[in-house]
């Protein structure tokens, strides 16, 4: 005889049936019977050592399966302690189902120890917010996996109160249809053919909205029928592969980039915004392009409401179907004919050379050389991102991972452990300053209670190099910016995997080939100078 299902086994299932296989956290007694439920319907539980790390391991799973992530959290501190993964989940376009335990609603009204009101807490930070109920559990759950997956993607909230948990409950199957394909027609689509038939310097920004479903297949046979050079957001690396001869690379947080890719973007008579979400961008592509008097076509999810750009049509449709419905066309001239799109490709390539012989671009051209093309990575927030992202040639979507909306530090770490997990053969590398990688080092215990062999780079330099440059750009005293030359080889072995201090290329070519063979994970910390990432990025 099977148990009765309860509430809390009603809404698991939904998420094993939405793809959901991982789950991370840190329990309290609120949520003991979530994660029993959770473990019941398929779904592991993972211990991490801080809600924040936890829903980014979540993330990096996310990016190799499609489901959504999920973060559980008890009340309180527990449900607290997530609200910036939550929030960077919401900027950063992820997918995330956000359980946290509650105390019941009559008990609230007397008991006030750890009490407080999550739903407001995470109300501005999520797409939705609930509070489970037995009688209602798989319309909650369903609600709250499609809000989560539809465009753009972001995470859901459900409060869980302990004896709804429990509850008794049943399960009907209740599903949401598919909404239907969309794409342009008419005039509208007449309008897009005509104008890119008469464009000469057509140029695209491709964006993480084109990371969905479907799309990234459709952005490649689009661009390529129409031969349509294009630059990517940094989430969007790799949507092609970026040694094609259309591709330009990534753009939008090196303003060294960015005096080669703006003044395409300038003399371009065609702009074709692809899923491009401008969320990532720094100030330079605010208003990048005059559209009264350059058309500009937006491709979108859903309508512009950042006023960052404007354009001159907007096809607020399903991309894969608008794509298709664009990408046929009789023959036209080559665009640029004038060989801009090469020059400025040569530049870029002189722009962010891998011939430094230490230094930033040295420990990145390094891994470059010795780790496998389809490596996959994380980058944390500072200095060290705008190189990588530049620097590092990705030949598939999502290949770099990265917080881009919200540009949070300690990301990459945990990224890459919810990586492995979910993609255990392949090599897995983070890149994190010290001073993220000291965030969330305790994350390394997590890594070796897994069993898990990412590699772990740290750029140490003592400095918030990044912010350390902005300082000395402003001519300002030096405040609040340096901190100790710790030891980080040695908290890696601390925590039971191996640790390589290395100073010179020599050295870090030796690290990564033990890393690649090791059956734990490894850290490598690369000893620079915060001074090298001056006028490189």
């Amino acid at each position: 005889m099977t148990d009765p299902l309860r509430a809390a086994d009603v809404l698991a299932r939904r998420l094993y049936a939405a793809g959901c296989r991982h789950a991370f956290g840190m329990p309290g007694g609120e949520v003991l019977t979530l994660v029993d439920a959770l473990q019941r319907a398929g779904i592991t539980f993972h211990l991490a050592k801080h809600e924040n790390c936890a829903g980014f391991m979540g993330e990096g799973v996310h990016h190799a399966d499609g489901a959504p992530a999920i973060l559980v959290a008890t009340l309180g501190p527990g449900a607290l302690n997530g609200v910036n993964v939550v929030a960077n989940a919401h900027q950063d376009r992820v997918p995330m189902l956000v359980l946290t335990g509650c105390v019941d609603a009559d008990e609230a009204q007397t008991y006030t120890h750890q009490v407080l009101d999550q739903q407001a807490v995470f109300a501005p930070i999520t797409k939705a917010s609930f509070r489970l109920d037995a009688a209602a559990a798989e319309v909650i759950a369903d609600k709250s996996v499609a809000i989560a997956l539809d465009p753009r993607q972001g995470p859901v909230h459900i409060d869980v109160p302990i004896t709804v948990a429990n509850a008794p409950a049943t399960e009907r199957n209740i599903r949401r249809a598919p909404a239907g394909a969309t794409a342009p027609a008419g005039a509208t689509l007449a309008q897009a053919h005509r104008w890119l038939a008469e464009a000469r310097r057509p140029l695209a920004i491709v964006g993480l909205d084109a990371l969905l479903p479907g799309a990234p297949e459709a952005t490649r046979a689009f661009l390529e029928a129409r031969q349509i050079p294009f630059v990517t957001t940094y989430k969007a690396k790799g949507i092609l592969p970026e040694d094609h001869p259309l591709c330009l690379g990534g753009a939008g947080l090196s303003p060294l980039a960015d005096t080669h890719l703006l003044p395409l973007v300038e003399s371009a008579d065609l702009i074709l915004c692809i899923g491009y979400d401008p969320i990532e961008m720094r100030p330079g592509w605010r208003e990048a392009w005059d559209p009264h008097s350059t058309r500009v076509i937006d491709i979108a999810p859903e309508p512009n409401t950042h006023y960052m750009h404007q354009a001159s049509l907007t096809l607020g449709s399903a991309l894969p179907d608008t794509l298709a419905a664009l990408a046929v066309a009789p023959p036209s001239p080559p665009p640029w004919p004038e060989g801009e799109i090469d020059r400025s490709k040569a530049a870029l390539a002189a722009a962010f050379p891998r011939s430094d012989a230490w230094g930033p671009a040295g420990v990145i051209a390094e891994c470059i050389d010795q780790l496998p093309a389809d490596t996959l990575l994380t980058a944390d927030s500072g200095a060290h991102r705008i190189l990588l992202s530049q620097m590092w040639t990705c030949t598939a979507p999502r290949q770099l991972v990265q917080s881009s909306g919200l540009c949070t530090m300690g990301c990459a770490l945990p990224l890459a452990i919810g990586r492995k997990l979910a993609q255990p053969d392949r090599t897995v590398v983070s890149f994190s300053g010290d001073a993220g990688f000291l965030m969330v080092a305790g994350e390394l215990a997590t890594a070796a209670e897994m069993g898990l062999t990412p590699i772990f780079v740290v750029f140490v330099d003592a400095s918030l190099a990044l912010i350390d440059l902005k300082q000395r750009q402003r001519q300002l005293p030096n405040a609040g910016v340096d901190f100790g030359r710790h030891d980080y080889a040695a908290i890696g072995r601390a925590f039971g995997g191996a640790g390589h201090r290395v100073h010179n290329r020599d050295e870090l070519r030796a690290a990564l080939t033990a890393a690649q063979q090791a059956d734990t994970f490894t850290v490598i910390a690369a000893e620079i100078d915060r001074e090298e990432y001056d006028g490189r990025i």
